[in-house]
């Protein structure tokens, strides 16, 4: 029987609401999303990155892991780059999610405030987006791969596609 060394690096990264996590190749990240953003910043060259599982829009004063909310979970991913050497020009993003569960109108359109609220963070701080595919009314399960780049987005009832 092979048993893996101990030292190997975890190859799955479940990322739950609220957090952020960081990986290398040949790492993978997961998230299931609604109404929260999966965001991936990444560097090709160096094959790491981290992603956050992001579940509203802004923080406002409150206090809560920095992965909750846009405007601290930009933030927060940038420094943990940052003290990997990685600069933000060197970074694209990609990311997913924000559908509108409860397909209303008003405040129950919390996907969309997220969707804009991280691309407006993600402009703030000069970071490209790559790909994306947000809005709808359906859940999304989500796999960044450090080893690729490939955000691999699966909808509820639909086939799986790779930005």
């Amino acid at each position: 029987m092979n048993t893996p060394p101990t030292n190997a690096p975890v190859r799955e990264i479940l990322v739950g609401m609220g957090h952020i996590a960081a990986g290398q190749a040949p790492q993978r990240m997961k998230a299931i999303l609604g109404s929260c953003i999966g965001l991936a910043l990444y560097n090709m060259e160096r094959k790491k990155g981290v992603m956050g599982h992001i579940v509203l829009p802004e923080s406002a004063g409150r206090e809560a892991a920095p992965g909750k909310f846009a405007d601290t979970a930009v933030p927060r991913m940038l420094a943990m780059l940052k003290e990997h050497g990685l600069a933000p020009a060197a970074l694209v993003a990609k990311l997913a999610g924000g559908a509108n569960m409860f397909n209303g109108s008003g405040p129950l359109r919390i996907g969309d405030a997220n969707a804009t609220a991280v691309a407006d963070a993600l402009k703030r701080a000069g970071i490209r987006i790559a790909a994306q595919d947000l809005g709808g009314t359906r859940g999304r399960r989500v796999e960044f791969d450090c080893a690729t780049g490939n955000l691999t987005i699966q909808c509820a009832g639909g086939p799986a596609r790779t930005l």
